[in-house]
C-alpha cells in the first residue's frame, strides 16, 4: 500500500529517514515494521518564525517497494537521416530545443561560438589570473550558456509557459540529482552542471545530431523573407530553419539584426550591483538564530522587492554560500554575476540588487551631470536623437555602464566596490571586507559615479530592506559593480502562435537572448516550444 502525507517537521527529522519513519509512526499511527521505504516528493523551508520547520510531501510505501523510477525517462531515437534544423547557441534554450527536435524526429545541428564546457573552464580561470577576457569563451559564451558557470539555479515563476517538470526530469536523466524534483528552489550547482551538460551533448550526438564548437554565426541567409540557413565565421554554411538561441550577451547578433532590418525592439532590463554578505550573517538573520543554520539547514536564502519612486528595486539570482564572478564578455567591460557550488559551502552569500529600467527612462535621464548624452561611447554614429529612439538603446546603456565601471576598476577586472552602509551614507569606504570576487576589489564611490536613477533608488531600497530584516543593512556587506546582464536588452519580435519571427519565415527567436525567458528552466521550456514550432513549419 502507498500513502502520501503532508508533514511539517523539524529540520533534524526532515534530514534523517529513520527519524522521519519514527515521526510517521508517532503522528500517523503507522507500524514501523511495515514501512519499507519513504520518498520525499516536495520539500520547502518555513523560516518565518523563530522555530524553523520543513514542509514535506512524503510518499510512504507499506509492505511494498517502490517500482517506479524517481524521474521520468524521455526516449531519444536516431535522427541521422531526418530533416535538419539549425540551432544557434548551446545554452539551455538551444540544448533543450535540440533534444526536443530529436524527440520529434528532426536532426539538430548546433552551432556554438564558444568552446565545450570543459575547455571553457580554462578560459574562465584566466579572467582572474591574467585579468583578460576571451570574447568568444567566457561566462556568457560557450557550451551551457550563461547558466553553466553562474550557479545552475532551476527556480522559475513562469509556471504557465510550458512543462517545467519535463525540463527537470531531463536534467535528472542526464545526471542531475533527483533532489531538484523535490526542493522548492531546485539547484544543481556549478560543480555538477558541466557534467550534466556534457551528457546532454552526448545524447544529441549519439542520436545523429551535430555540435560545432568555436563556430560563430555571422549572418542569417534570408531569401524572400524566409531563412534558408546561416553563415559562420569559419566560412562554413549550414542550411535549414533556424532556432536562434544566442543568449542575452550576443550583442553582435543584435547589431546584425538591427542593421539588416530584422524587427527587434528595446525592452526593459534591471541594473545595479552584486551585494555580498558573510554567509554566517545571512544565516543568523534569516533563521533568527545567533548560531546560524546549525547542522540540518542549508545556507539561507533571501528575497527582497519593493517599489521606489515608481520603479522596482529587488534582489535577483540570490546565491547562498556562493561566489561573485567576473562575467564580462568583451574588452573594457566589468560585469559581475553570482554562482554557488552544489553544497553552497562558501563563506559568502550574494545576490544581484537591481533597479528596474524601462526604455522610456533613458530619454529622461539627464541626471549624469550631462555626461551620458555627451559621451561618445554611448552615442550612435548618427544623432543622439536617433540613438534614443533606436532599437538598441538599452544595449548602448549597458555598454556605457560596463565601460564606466571598468574605468573605475583601474581598467582591469578588479571591480569597484563600496561597503553597503557607506553607500547609503554617501561615504567612500576606507577599506573593504574580504570578498569571494577573485580578480580583486578597489574602493570606489559608487554613490557618486553610478547614474542617480539607479544609485538613489538602490539607497532607498537598502534602507527599506534594512527595516524589514534587522542586520541586513551593514558595513559587513559589500556592493560590487556592476550587474547589468539580468536579461536581454532587446526582444526579437515573433508571432505568438507560430513562434516564428513576425516577418521572416523559418526563424524562431528562442530563450533569454530573444527576450522570451529569464533563466535556465524558462529558457529550456522555450527551447522545447521553438522545436515544436519548427516541426510544425517543416511539416506544413
Amino acid at each position: 500500500m502507498i500513502q502520501e502525507y503532508q508533514l511539517r517537521v523539524l529540520p533534524e527529522v526532515a534530514a534523517n529517514e529513520q527519524r522521519l519513519k519514527e515521526y510517521l509512526v508517532q503522528e500517523k499511527g503507522l507500524n514501523l515494521q511495515e514501512i519499507t521505504a519513504t520518498r520525499i516528493l516536495k520539500r520547502s523551508i518555513d523560516a518565518r518564525q523563530r522555530t524553523i520547520y520543513v514542509n514535506l510531501n512524503v510518499r510512504t510505501y507499506l509492505n511494498e517497494k517502490p517500482k517506479e523510477d524517481e524521474y521520468q525517462h524521455t526516449e531519444y531515437k536516431n535522427v541521422e537521416d531526418k530533416p535538419q534544423v539549425i540551432v544557434v547557441g548551446a545554452g539551455p534554450g538551444g540544448l533543450f530545443a535540440a533534444l526536443r527536435l530529436i524527440e520529434l524526429g528532426l536532426r539538430p545541428i548546433i552551432v556554438e561560438r564558444g568552446k565545450d564546457v570543459r575547455e571553457r573552464k580554462k578560459d574562465l580561470a584566466q579572467i582572474s589570473r591574467r585579468q583578460t577576457v576571451d570574447p568568444e569563451s567566457n561566462y556568457s559564451f560557450g557550451e551551457g550558456g550563461a547558466g553553466a558557470y553562474s550557479d545552475g539555479k532551476l527556480y522559475t515563476r513562469s509556471k504557465k509557459r510550458g512543462n517545467i517538470d519535463k525540463i527537470l526530469n531531463v536534467f535528472c536523466q542526464h545526471g542531475a540529482s533527483t533532489s531538484i524534483l523535490v526542493d522548492a528552489h531546485p539547484h544543481i550547482g556549478t560543480d555538477k552542471l558541466p557534467r550534466v551538460i556534457e551528457n546532454m551533448r552526448n545524447t544529441i550526438i549519439a542520436c545523429g545530431g551535430e555540435v560545432h564548437f568555436e563556430t560563430r554565426m555571422d549572418a542569417l541567409i534570408i531569401e524572400n523573407d524566409e531563412v534558408k540557413g546561416i553563415e559562420t565565421h569559419t566560412g562554413k554554411t549550414f542550411l535549414g530553419p533556424v532556432i536562434l538561441a544566442t543568449g542575452h550577451s550576443a550583442r553582435d547578433v543584435y547589431r546584425w539584426l538591427a542593421a539588416n532590418s530584422v524587427e527587434i525592439e528595446a525592452k526593459g532590463i534591471a541594473v545595479g550591483v552584486r551585494l555580498e554578505h558573510p554567509a554566517a550573517l545571512i544565516d543568523q538573520i534569516q533563521y533568527h538564530n545567533r548560531n546560524g543554520r546549525g547542522k540540518y539547514l542549508p545556507a539561507a536564502e533571501y528575497s527582497f522587492v519593493n517599489q521606489v519612486d515608481g520603479r522596482g528595486v529587488y534582489s535577483f539570482c540570490m546565491c547562498p554560500g556562493g561566489f561573485v564572478v567576473p562575467a564580462a564578455s568583451g574588452p573594457e567591460q566589468i560585469v559581475v554575476n553570482g554562482m554557488s557550488p552544489s553544497n553552497r559551502g562558501s563563506r559568502w552569500s550574494n545576490s544581484g540588487m537591481v533597479v528596474e529600467l524601462r526604455p522610456e527612462d533613458l530619454e529622461a535621464m539627464n541626471d549624469f551631470d550631462g555626461n551620458l548624452m555627451k559621451n561618445e561611447d554611448f552615442a550612435t554614429p548618427n544623432s543622439q536623437s536617433a540613438m534614443l529612439h533606436s532599437q538598441l538603446k538599452m544595449l548602448f546603456f549597458q555598454e556605457y555602464l560596463e565601460r564606466l565601471c571598468w574605468q573605475q576598476g583601474n581598467r582591469k577586472q578588479t571591480a569597484p566596490a563600496q561597503r553597503m552602509a557607506d553607500f547609503t551614507r554617501k561615504k567612500l569606504s576606507y577599506d573593504l571586507p574580504e570578498s569571494s570576487y577573485a580578480p580583486g576589489l578597489v574602493s570606489s564611490p559608487l554613490h557618486f559615479w553610478m547614474p542617480s536613477f539607479i544609485a538613489e533608488r538602490l539607497n532607498k531600497g537598502f534602507q527599506l530592506f534594512g527595516k524589514y530584516s534587522r542586520g541586513f543593512l551593514t558595513n559587513e556587506a559589500v556592493m560590487i559593480g556592476v550587474e547589468t546582464r539580468t536579461s536581454a536588452p532587446v526582444r526579437i519580435i515573433r508571432d505568438k502562435e507560430t513562434l516564428q519571427h513576425v516577418r521572416i519565415k523559418g526563424l524562431f527567436p528562442c530563450g533569454e537572448g530573444a527576450g522570451y525567458a529569464g533563466g535556465i528552466v524558462s529558457a529550456g521550456v522555450d527551447g522545447e516550444r521553438c522545436a515544436e514550432a519548427a516541426k510544425a513549419f517543416i511539416t506544413h
